[in-house]
């Protein structure tokens, strides 16, 4: 926010130097982030008069002239025609230093010598153009200092502020937080209309269509005015601010703006079908010309003003060509509004369209000061423009609230400060703040805020505003008191230390994603209707539709990671993230938040090399990370289910991690369509662990197994069997022939082809034999040998081969 410290004081009257009020700004909360002192150093810019002006006797284009500098006569050499003998000018003398580090020095121009320059607005950095030589009113003292003559000294500060204090994106939103300061009064800009005959509501209409988006918007009808440069008070003040000068209307508009932080628009009546406005959304692939010629493509979601027949601006943004002030102009429609502060944040943000408006309008504008700049606008528009305002305004209000009653008890304010205020202070500080404040029976306070402050909304708030005013260098400075608390890990806690080295150690990289997805989400997996991932919480405010709404499932940002690396050419991955997932909780305000693990891997299973096999990851090297973790964890009885357990793995390669009759997890080959949305051209394998469910059956102090002192012995199994048997099966009933000497039993080896049926598989299993009390001989393995076989043919219905 730019603002002058003479546009203050008309606002505020106080003695502090321009220095002094910086500080006094910053100390309130409101960081001068720059200050420039207009005019300084121009002091050897000075008023002259033009005694005499002849042609240069070596040159057609330039003039010789005599110009009075206050008791002296110096020869120029200028190259301006718009001046002549007697006019009063602006000299730069020898030795100044004009903006761009121009120094003036003595100079010989064509044989002539030279001594100063007559300067223009541009060279003296007050405006971005100028046709000739700045020429000042007459009867100004020769000799003196052009900006202390023609009062445009002054200090420009840039103002920080924190989106919270949209109060402030006005002059006298600052000047209210000075009076507030040093106990004075702030000076309204006044607001005097004088209205014509003629009722506003025979000359326009107003709808307002969507209330939620537009709250409230009002309409003044200005008619007979006359486009016309501003005058130049009004351009000066406009220009010191670094805001380009347009014509008076638009000016108006402008200056209300930063006056006031109300963004109006003005738009030219005659060019209005119906010389109606209709504020509706933008339907789906509507286009429209914006002020400064480009043609944007709007969405639903955006919110545009319409006349008769078609959006005339782009509500809270920007105005359209097919309405705006002309030099034809003579009727126009003044509009002050109130739009909801996301929906033109989000507008403006995909549009990459930030204007004044829009800034103002994204943080929230004072809806009870709509009317107050519409008629200081319509007031200016009849004074400056020559305009007959109509009698009366529109004003379609349907969004209005009460103001907001906030508890506040000066007691808690003092505990949080670390200060001792009295009621009576407080009561000083909050009515200097132009909030309403009602003392309580109980010593507490019952304060309602003004409606330009947005931001107070709890009792916290208004313990700002005591600390803030009160002053932030009053808070005594004390040393915090800390404690040293070793608190130990949770089991949560150790169980993801675990899986995450782990992990690492099988050369996996953590992500971390935002915990934001859009709500496409749940379509990339062809998630069924009814699932219960598809019940997303939604965002009230979200920066881009990507991000609207909190994740329910992982896999969606590994996967678009995945692809963004490979884009990069990043192609051999191995990824992970442990994070948490957001369900909604029915009949509770806060949602589920339970910690997932999902990992991808694809690419080649080691890296190029001359002595590493080229071979592609699958999903066996997948299942083995997940095995060796439920090792490592100690998590028993683990089964692997071969079928679908998700719509978003592939058909047949994919299955469900058990844990008696529940699933922990699942595990596979990406779905060949979610591959293609997520635009990955060769497999993706990945992995999902639920947490919560997991922690039920970990064992983090693992029981530790003396070892057998006798010697092992095995046999090895060769079978066939049907293609439809899981290998599982043949394992489980192994080990479901009750003996003890039964230690280890593993397959070896799968194979089909030459001379198996078609139809069916061989599969090697080796069964490890040992006893804790004994060297077992063979006659006893063969005993045990015999009715593991015996149970494989009878329950399993294999071959023995």
């Amino acid at each position: 926010m730019n603002v002058t410290y003479n546009w203050l004081k008309e606002f505020v009257d106080f003695d502090l130097s321009p220095d002094q009020l910086a500080d006094l700004l910053t100390m309130l909360g409101l960081e001068v982030e720059g200050m420039q002192k207009l005019g300084s150093g121009m002091d050897e810019v000075v008023v002259a008069v033009v005694e005499e002006k002849r042609q240069h006797p070596n040159a057609d284009k330039l003039s010789l002239c005599k110009v009075n500098a206050g008791g002296e006569l110096l020869d120029i050499v200028c190259g301006a025609q718009n001046f002549s003998a007697g006019d009063t000018v602006a000299l730069a003398r020898i030795g100044a230093v004009l903006p761009g580090d121009f120094k003036i020095k003595r100079s010989k121009i064509r044989g002539e010598e030279s001594y100063g320059m007559l300067c223009s607005e541009k060279e003296l950095g007050l405006a971005e153009d100028s046709a000739g030589i700045m020429i000042l009113p007459p009867g100004l003292t020769p000799g003196q200092p052009v900006f202390e003559a023609l009062g445009l000294k002054d200090t420009l500060y840039e103002v920080g502020l924190t989106p919270n204090r949209a109060d402030c994106l006005s002059v006298v939103g600052i000047a209210r937080e000075i009076a507030a300061k040093l106990g004075t009064t702030i000076i309204t800009p006044p607001a005097t209309i004088h209205e014509g005959v003629e009722d506003v509501g025979s000359k326009i209409q107003v709808t307002v269509e969507d209330a939620d988006l537009c709250p409230r918007y009002a309409a003044r009808y200005i008619s007979g005015c006359v486009i016309a440069p501003s005058p130049e008070w009004l351009v000066k003040r406009l220009n010191a601010i670094g805001i380009r000068s347009i014509n008076n209307v638009v000016d108006i508009t402008n200056l209300v703006m930063m006056e006031t932080g109300q963004p109006l628009h003005a738009f030219d009546c005659d060019l209005l079908a119906g010389q109606r406005i209709i504020v509706r959304r933008a339907g789906e692939g509507e286009t429209f010309t914006t002020l400064d010629g480009q043609q944007r493509t709007l969405i639903a979601n955006d919110l545009v003003i319409c006349d008769g027949e078609r959006p005339v601006a782009l509500a809270g943004v920007m105005g359209g060509q097919n309405s705006e002030i002309s030099a034809v102009t003579t009727a126009v429609l003044l509009e002050s509004a109130a739009f909801k502060p996301s929906a033109i944040r989000a507008t403006s943000k995909r549009l990459g369209l930030h204007t004044e408006s829009s800034h103002r309008f994204e943080r929230g504008i004072d809806v009870g000061g709509i009317l107050r700049a519409l008629d200081r606008a319509a007031g200016l528009m009849a004074e400056l423009a020559g305009g007959t305002v109509a009698r009366g305004s529109l004003d379609v209000y349907n969004g209005k609230v009460e103001p907001m009653t906030i508890a506040f008890r000066p007691q808690r304010a003092n505990d949080l400060i670390g200060i001792e205020l009295s009621t009576a202070e407080m009561v000083k500080i909050l009515s200097g703040l132009q909030f309403t404040v009602r003392q309580l029976a109980d010593g507490n306070l019952e304060v309602i805020a003004p409606s330009y402050r947005v931001d107070i909304e709890r009792e916290i708030d208004l313990v700002e505003e005591i600390a803030r005013l009160n002053g932030f260098d009053k808070i005594p400075t004390s040393m915090p008191i800390a404690g040293i608390n070793s608190d130990r890990a949770t089991p949560h806690q150790r169980l993801e230390r675990s899986v995450r080295d782990i992990l690492v150690a099988h050369g996996m990289n953590e992500i971390i994603n935002y915990s934001f997805t859009g709500f496409d989400a749940a379509d990339k997996l062809m998630l069924p209707v009814d699932d219960p991932r598809r019940a997303v919480i939604k965002l009230s405010n979200p920066l881009i539709e990507e991000h609207a709404v909190m994740r329910t499932s992982l896999l969606p940002g590994v996967l678009e990671t995945v692809a963004r690396n490979i884009n990069f050419r990043s192609l051999d991955l191995r990824l992970f993230e442990m994070r948490r997932v957001y369900l909604p909780n029915a009949g509770d305000e806060m949602p589920h938040e339970p910690v997932l693990l999902t990992g991808a891997l694809t690419g080649s299973r080691e890296r190029a090399g001359w002595c590493h096999s080229p071979d592609a990851v699958d999903f066996y090297d997948a299942k083995g990370i997940i095995e060796n973790i439920l090792e490592l964890i100690c998590v028993e009885g683990v089964k692997w289910v071969a079928d679908s357990p998700e719509p978003y793995y592939h058909p047949g390669k994919s299955c469900s991690i058990m844990v008696g009759r529940n699933r922990i997890g699942s595990l596979g080959e990406i779905h060949p369509t979610v591959q293609e949305t997520f635009g990955l051209e060769k497999p993706v394998y990945c992995f999902e662990l639920d947490f919560e469910k997991l922690l039920n059956y970990v064992k983090l102090q693992p029981g530790i197994t003396v070892p057998s002192r006798y010697p092992d012995s095995y046999r090895d199994i060769a079978l066939l069997v049907s293609e439809e048997i899981p290998s599982e099966c043949i394992i489980e009933c192994i080990k479901g022939v009750k003996a003890s000497e039964i230690e280890q039993v593993e397959i070896f080896d799968v194979y089909r082809g030459t001379g198996i049926p078609e139809g069916c598989k061989s599969i090697a299993v080796r069964v490890r034999y040992r006893s804790y009390e004994r060297t077992l001989s063979d006659e006893e393995i063969g005993v045990i040998h015999t009715k593991i076989l015996d149970s494989l043919v009878n329950k399993v219905k294999v071959s023995i081969r």
